[in-house]
């Protein structure tokens, strides 16, 4: 159901039986002028209806700050929901998204980190992606746009078209799958995207090692693979918990990203700074 335009705000929200069919959750901690950003192109994708999650583990409620404030306005005058969740103590990034998903209870749901800008359509092209490639998962990986001189030709020989329908794959934690981690580097998207002929449909999906930033997942398959329920037995400190829900799902269902990307990554310091702890490295080592 398309949200209605913004020349309407003021009117009553467009209503809605049921919860919306794709909801965003939103991991935060600071960054509040990222987070706005973010939301600021949520706000533009107005062709495909969606609600929003946040759930913040700042000292100070990120969206108390006037211009991530600002935006939610924005989405919520379009006729969206906006949660808004605390999450504390601060129990690691994969008790983080479990959280989030534990609030949703939409048919899709896409995990969108909180310095990440989509253009507008993006939502529109995964979701369009996953109905027509099947799998369990479909990512837009975040480009850096402070690369778009540096070409790297080297990095993108591992890139490789689904034909038809995305399958199951062995999970890719060494070997020449692994390393199509590189594709996902600097500004290499922007530069495959150019080089490629999409045909009709707008965009092609494509094997993937993992997709950090934006992915959309079919609900129902991050659940039967498991979820994010393997937060508990990692530490606080800890990264990688992203690649090891999708390599889970990947494993029993598939999962692709798609070409065009459209997620531009703000490039701001990372909040991750002890990454002593790799989850798939604890976690894939035990029966």
């Amino acid at each position: 159901m398309p949200v209605r335009d913004s020349s309407r705000w003021g009117l009553p929200p467009t209503p809605r039986e049921g919860p919306a069919p794709l909801e965003v959750l939103i991991p935060c901690f600071e960054r509040p002028a990222e987070l706005a950003l973010t939301l600021s192109g949520l706000a533009a994708q107005t062709e495909v209806d969606f609600d929003v999650i946040l759930s913040d583990q700042s000292d100070t409620a990120v969206w108390e700050q006037s211009a991530a404030a600002a935006m939610i306005r924005v989405l919520r005058a379009q006729g969206r929901t906006v949660r808004c969740e605390r999450n504390l103590p601060r129990r690691g990034l994969a008790q983080q998204r479990h959280r989030l998903l534990e609030l949703s209870g939409a048919r899709l749901v896409l995990f969108l980190d909180s310095d990440v800008w989509l253009e507008p359509g993006t939502i529109t092209r995964m979701s369009s992606a996953l109905h027509r490639h099947g799998g369990g998962f479909i990512g837009s990986a975040v480009q850096g746009l402070s690369y778009l001189a540096d070409e790297r030709p080297a990095e993108w020989e591992t890139f490789e078209p689904w034909e038809g329908r995305v399958a199951p794959e062995p999970i890719p934690d060494s070997g020449p799958a692994h390393e199509r981690w590189r594709l996902h580097n600097a500004a290499n998207l922007c530069h495959l995207a150019a080089r490629q002929e999409f045909g009709p449909s707008g965009f092609l999906v494509y094997k993937i090692a993992w997709v950090g930033g934006c992915v959309l997942f079919d609900r129902a398959c991050l659940l039967e693979s498991g979820g994010f329920e393997f937060w508990s037995q990692l530490p606080a400190n800890h990264a990688g918990e992203d690649v090891l829900a999708q390599w889970q799902v990947l494993a029993r269902h598939g999962g692709a990203a798609v070409l065009p990307s459209g997620a531009v990554h703000l490039e701001a310091p990372t909040t991750v700074t002890d990454r002593s702890t790799e989850a798939t490295e604890l976690l894939l080592a035990q029966p």
